[in-house]
């Protein structure tokens, strides 16, 4: 990476290019010095320290303060990768915390930009365990519904990676960074390089997004009005007042829920079963990009589980709606859903609960992947993770059947009490083919078991499945 790239711009110069002339004001922690060449006296180190200063300009690695990005206050924590590799010390993890602590004061989001080669070798465990620190404040700003979103730039590796960039909200990545746990010097000499790049670690799902420094700002507003901090949706469900219809003075007003999607399609009500079946099959139905394209004016993905795995198959994310209202959004695009999909699901569904943003969720899908590849990434657990991210939601819930429903698979992501179909959709049990060979029924009766299944859109509505059908 040239040392003159955007990715390699330094600590201010970045904060600048996202705050402009709102300006930013810096914090400083209390001061407490390092002894002589620091915790372990290391020979040297404190001279290192001195050149990095003269070089750079800063007193550590991390800058921190509030600033303005777009039309959003925020909390920003730049690392300098100029100072000593832009790695964590003692004092570095004191400014960390610092900047943690202020955006958890002040109610503010996090916006952290990393560029970092991970722990200070001169100040060996004392250094490491500023991670621990980290992840603690990192736990407290989580806790109390507050979004931390990373801004990863070149290099960014080690344990600022796997605390301060892996372990935010939203990971976003300047183009042709270098990524990873391990850095350079340190991985496997036959090691693939494209992994430890930016554009690897999104084509993994460990990051939702590649932006270029002139997208940033914009893409970076926009993500700070969809995350909030947004009000508390709800009483928890344990409290008697709110289970009893009593308004209670120190609890939000219940959040309302995402508005339903119009039907995009005008379809008439099915009047068999194989009819509904064929109708929700039609290749020429709007599917969910169609869908979330009339719904939200802006869309911000969520990409990938986190675990290795992305499911294209499966979109997920926040959106901005005409009024600005902010709605978080799971759609299936018509495919079996891969486990890697479920996870994301699951992932999407817990943000917004945390952060008090109502949840749309879209269903199409014949039914989870089962194919060996799909048991081996565990897509019994990540179907069941979905289940519980669905149950446990204090934010409303709200699900549109926009295809097929495909048994549990297409469950997993359907809000109890609160889904809706359109005419031209269907959810069944089982899909009508594998229902008549289970049934040991020949082939030429699948339509006569799709008509028993009571699968079509009137039957959910009577059944009492779905709350509506949208038209």
């Amino acid at each position: 990476m040239p040392a003159d790239s955007p990715a390699r711009a330094t600590a201010r110069e970045t904060i600048a290019l996202l705050t402009g002339a709102a300006g930013f004001t810096e914090h400083r922690p209390p001061s407490h010095p390092l002894p002589p060449d620091g915790p372990l006296g290391w020979a040297g180190y404190d001279a290192a320290r001195e050149r990095a200063g003269t070089r750079t300009g800063e007193e550590e690695s991390v800058v921190y303060g509030t600033g303005v990005v777009g039309d959003r206050a925020c909390v920003l924590l730049a690392f300098e990768f100029g100072f000593l590799g832009g790695s964590l010390g003692r004092l570095t993890g004191d400014r960390l915390a610092a900047a943690y602590e202020l955006a958890l004061t002040r109610r503010l989001p996090l916006l952290a930009l990393v560029a970092t080669g991970g722990s200070r070798m001169q100040e060996g465990m004392v250094a490491l365990t500023q991670l621990q620190r980290v992840a603690a404040a990192s736990t407290r700003l989580r806790a109390a519904g507050l979004p931390q979103i990373a801004v990863v730039r070149d290099p960014t590796t080690g344990g600022g990676w796997a605390t301060v960039g892996a372990g935010a909200d939203v990971v976003l990545a300047l183009p042709g960074a270098q990524i990873g746990f391990a850095g350079s010097r340190v991985r496997p000499a036959d090691a693939d390089p494209h992994a430890y790049s930016a554009e690897g670690q999104f084509a993994a799902g460990q990051v939702d997004a590649v932006v270029p420094p002139g997208e940033l700002a914009g893409a970076l507003t926009h993500w700070l009005r969809a995350l909030g901090p947004h009000a508390v949706a709800e009483a928890p469900r344990s409290d008697p007042h709110a289970a009893a219809g009593t308004p209670r003075a120190d609890v939000p007003a219940p959040l309302p829920a995402a508005p339903l999607p119009r039907a995009l399609s005008a379809a008439r009500l099915p009047e068999t079963g194989r009819e509904a079946v064929a109708a929700a099959r039609d290749p020429r139905r709007p599917r969910a990009e169609a869908y979330l394209a009339d719904y939200f004016d802006a869309r911000l993905p969520l990409h990938g589980d986190r675990c290795g795995g992305t499911d294209p198959g499966l979109l997920c994310g926040f959106g901005l709606r005409a009024d600005g209202r902010p709605v978080a959004y799971v759609a299936q695009c018509g495919t079996p859903t891969r486990p890697a999909g479920y996870r994301a699901a699951a992932r999407t569904i817990r943000l917004a609960d945390r952060l008090g943003v109502p949840v749309l969720t879209l269903i199409d899908t014949p039914g989870a992947a089962n194919d060996a590849e799909a048991e081996r990434a565990g897509a019994g657990a990540a179907i069941a993770d979905a289940f519980a991210a669905v149950a446990a939601a204090r934010v409303p819930v709200t699900t549109l059947v926009i295809g097929e429903g495909g048994s549990g698979g297409a469950l997993a992501l359907a809000a109890p009490d609160n889904t809706h179909v359109t005419a031209d959709s269907y959810f069944s049990v089982i899909a009508p083919e594998p229902a008549a060979a289970i049934l040991k029924r020949p082939p030429s009766e699948t339509g006569a078991t799709a008509d028993q299944l009571r699968l079509r859109p009137q039957d959910l509505l009577e059944l009492g499945f779905a709350r509506s059908i949208v038209s």
